[in-house]
Order: C-alpha cells, then sequence, then structure tokens
C-alpha cells in the first residue's frame, strides 16, 4: 500500500473512532428530562421502565374478557412512561382464584404490584399481613375526600381493623330478574313488585302451572358456586328476616335462629316442589354463567335471584349477546320475608384494587391505581362491565344513568347490606355453601342448621358464637 493511502486510512479509521466515543457517551451520559415522564423512555433509550403487575381473575375468556381489555386501554393510556403496566391474570374459578392470591400474595418474588381483591375476601387478607394500609395516601387524593366517592361504598374496603385496604372500583346490588313476556303468558304482572316470599314462591306456582316447559325460579344452591350462593342466595334470605350472620353488639357468629330456619325452608320449598333447575344444573360450577348466558336468553328461565351485573352479558361485547334483554327483563326489588320494614333488601359487595404488602413498587403502583379509577376511567369500566358505579360522580352522569337498571339497581343500595368485615368470614361462608347444598339435595332444615352450628363453632371457637 502506497504512504499516501495508509495515512488517509488512518485517518478516517480515527474519525470514526472518536465519532462513535463521543456518539456512545452522548447518549449514555445524557440524563432523562424529569419534567416529561416520557422521555428518556423511547425507543432507542437505555432507561429502564418499571413494570407494574396487576393480577385479576380470569373467568375462561381470555383477553376478550372486560376487565382485561380495560386494564389493556388503561396501560396504553397511562401518562407516566416510565412505568409499564403488565396484566398478569389468573385463570380460575372463584374459590380457585381467592386461594391462589393468598398464596402469591405470601411472597415479595410471587407477589403483584396490585391486585383485585372481593371485598368479602378483603379483610381475610388484610387481616394475614398480605395487603398494604392505604390510609395515609388517600389523605393526599382529593377523590377520595371531596364527596367524589360513595361514603358508604367505603364500608367494604375498611377492615376490621378500622383500615382501609383498597380502592373500590364497582359494587353491586342484588334482586329478582324476571322475564317479562313468560309473566305475560302466566297471566302475571309485567311490572311484578312482590312484598314477600310467599308472592314469590306464588309466581313461581303459577309459572309451573301455566308454563311447564319453564324453569320458574334459579337461586344458587350449590358449593361449586361459592360465594354467590353464601351471598345471592342464603344472606339474601337470611338478612330479609331481619337477622344477620353476626351479632356486633356481642361480636359473636350466630349459629341457631329462626332467621336460619327459615331461610332454609324457602329453599326447601323450592325445590320440593320442584320450582327450580334440576339439581344437575344448580349445583355445576357454572350454574350461574348457565342461568345468565343461556336460560334467561333464551326463554327458559321465568325468575332469577341474581346481581345487576348480569347485564354486561347481553351488551353488544358481551358473553352472550342480547339485544332485546332491556324489553324483555324486568328487576323487582327483593322482599323481606313477611314483607316487614324496610320492605325490600340487597346485599352489596364488589371488587377493590389494593397493593400487596410484598408489592417491590408500592408508590408506582399507587399512582396509577389513582389514574385508573379515575372518574373517567370508572365509567369506562363499569359501563362496559353491567356494574354499579362506587363513585357519586359516575352515578349522577348522564352516560352512565342512560345505561338499562342502572338508575334501579343504585336505588336498591338504599337497603344494602354487606358480609360481616371479620377474618373468619370466608371460612363461614364455606359453611354456609355446605349447609345450603345439604338442604337443596333433601337434608332438613333443623339438621343442616346443627350442622352448620357444630362446624362454625369448631371454626369460631365456643366464646364466640351465640344462638337466639
Amino acid at each position: 500500500m502506497k504512504v499516501g493511502k495508509r495515512k488517509f486510512v488512518v485517518f478516517a479509521i480515527t474519525v470514526l473512532c472518536v465519532s462513535l466515543l463521543f456518539g456512545c457517551t452522548s447518549n449514555t451520559n445524557k440524563p432523562a428530562d424529569s419534567s416529561d415522564p416520557g422521555k428518556g423512555t423511547e425507543k432507542g433509550s437505555d432507561t429502564p421502565k418499571t413494570t407494574i403487575t396487576v393480577t385479576f381473575r380470569d373467568d375462561g375468556v381470555g383477553e376478550n374478557g372486560t376487565f382485561y381489555k380495560w386494564i389493556k386501554e388503561m396501560a396504553a393510556s397511562y401518562p407516566d412512561k416510565s412505568v409499564e403496566i403488565k396484566p398478569t391474570p389468573i385463570q380460575a374459578s372463584e374459590g380457585d382464584y381467592f386461594a391462589k392470591v393468598a398464596l402469591a400474595l405470601k411472597s415479595k418474588d410471587t407477589a403483584p404490584d396490585i391486585v383485585t381483591e372481593d371485598t368479602f375476601i378483603l379483610n381475610s387478607d388484610a387481616s394475614a399481613g398480605f395487603l398494604e394500609p392505604l390510609d395515609e395516601r388517600l389523605k393526599e387524593w382529593k377523590d377520595w375526600t371531596d364527596g367524589s366517592f360513595i361514603e358508604a361504598m367505603k364500608k367494604g374496603v375498611t377492615a376490621s381493623d378500622g383500615k382501609v385496604y383498597g380502592i373500590p372500583y364497582n359494587t353491586d346490588s342484588r334482586g329478582l330478574w324476571y322475564n317479562k313476556e313468560i309473566f305475560r303468558q302466566a297471566g302475571l304482572p309485567e311490572d311484578w313488585q312482590p312484598k314477600s316470599w310467599e308472592d314469590i314462591l306464588n309466581a313461581a306456582r303459577t309459572i309451573k302451572e301455566k308454563a311447564p316447559d319453564v324453569v320458574p325460579i334459579w337461586m344458587n344452591m350449590g358449593k361449586a358456586t361459592g360465594e354467590a350462593t353464601s351471598m345471592q342466595t342464603y344472606e339474601m334470605l337470611l338478612y330479609g328476616t331481619g337477622e344477620r350472620l353476626y351479632d356486633d353488639a356481642s361480636g359473636k357468629w350466630i349459629i341457631k335462629s329462626q332467621g336460619i330456619t327459615d331461610a332454609l325452608t324457602f329453599i326447601e320449598t323450592i325445590n320440593k316442589e320442584k320450582l327450580g333447575p334440576p339439581l344437575s344444573k344448580v349445583l355445576n360450577g357454572q350454574a350461574g354463567n348457565t342461568a345468565t348466558r343461556e336460560y334467561l336468553p333464551q326463554g327458559k328461565l321465568a325468575i332469577s335471584l341474581d346481581g345487576s351485573w348480569i347485564t354486561g352479558n347481553y351488551l353488544a361485547e358481551g358473553a352472550a349477546p342480547w339485544p332485546e334483554y332491556k324489553d324483555v327483563l324486568g328487576f323487582a326489588p327483593m322482599p323481606t320475608s313477611k314483607g316487614q320494614e324496610p320492605g325490600s333488601i340487597t346485599l352489596a359487595g364488589g371488587w377493590a384494587l389494593s397493593i400487596p404488602s410484598n408489592s417491590k413498587h408500592k408508590e408506582e403502583a399507587w399512582n396509577f391505581v389513582k389514574f385508573a379509577l379515575n372518574k373517567e376511567n370508572t365509567q369506562k369500566l363499569v359501563i362496559a362491565s353491567g356494574n354499579i358505579t362506587v363513585r357519586s360522580d359516575v352515578a349522577n352522569d348522564p352516560e352512565y344513568t342512560k345505561m338499562p337498571f342502572n338508575e334501579t339497581a343504585t336505588e336498591y343500595l338504599r337497603n344494602a347490606e354487606f358480609r360481616p368485615a371479620q377474618e373468619k368470614y370466608p371460612e363461614v361462608s364455606t359453611q354456609i355453601q355446605t349447609m345450603v347444598e345439604s338442604v337443596a339435595t333433601g337434608t332438613s332444615p333443623a339438621d343442616a342448621m346443627n350442622k352448620y352450628a357444630q362446624d362454625v363453632t369448631r371454626i369460631a371457637g365456643g366464646d364466640h358464637v351465640i344462638e337466639k
């Protein structure tokens, strides 16, 4: 190689190396603009993102699920681009979901940063030390302190220690869904307003006689349907007698009472008179979906004791689209046993976003929770899912009130009761399910109650139970 060419090559290599050196130095050492959360995180940047995992229950529909779609939308629109929101669903039945979540929450290696908690299990998880109390953070969140949330709904996320362990994102009420067309055919009023349990039974008997191919009434009665059996069937009946599961005055579980007998006798009557579906259907883990997604839309079911959220199934993007539902269905309040005050009863539940104690990124998780559960984003979720809002500002929004049955379902909350905020409740609930199923399958109410009394005494201890 000639000397001139050799000098040129050396010069060119030197220039290239200097360029690369300064280019690399510029890229790695220049600090990101902290005033813009999106800067320093674009493609080509070496600044790592903080990943926030959100765990929730997938009931089998995967990414087509309403909550899954919503969380993905929240992730895409979240303004802090230094944070990545990662859905981590658990596909499981309701009972299995609670068990798997409890297992995950025990360790920093497996705990998500945000978890969806059914309000009935929240106190148990909080008492076990699995959840972070939010009271100090809530003092600084205007939405929580300025009346944007319905005050009564805060009770559902307050544990027995008086601390708040989650932000509710929906609630629900329960009542009697009924098919107006079947009622018309049976000669029953389309604007049905039963005043007592006897009115319900008489309507079911009429339907059995006038429309023999239709299931007169459906209530969850099996262990396989878990909390739906405890809350939607048994507690709706028990609370309708004027009695409760837990005596707040004495701090004891009520294990024997006339109210328990009356509630179980109603369930016995449904089955003895064959007013309900075949036991093979009602004791199945998919009983709720069968009633809601098949029997009601197909005109095979007259009355269903169920929750306000079921209409979410009937929307265009729901699991069982049914455009006519708003004209065919009615939603009557569940009456008290004999029409005594307050006249009707409902149990309110719902779900919340909680931050596990073992979350690795509590501050980032809290910031995302506030964003996801602001007015606009909460409204998106409750409208898409068919649930009732926990926010008073959403409840007054025309976009929300125009949804069929929303105003009615929200009105039922005036007589709402909640499950006991007691650590032992999930275990007691399991015994309720066993008791109800035993009556459905032929055990007498008296024998079923005696067995329930023994089991709850074993769980809570003899000093923590009472007979009335």
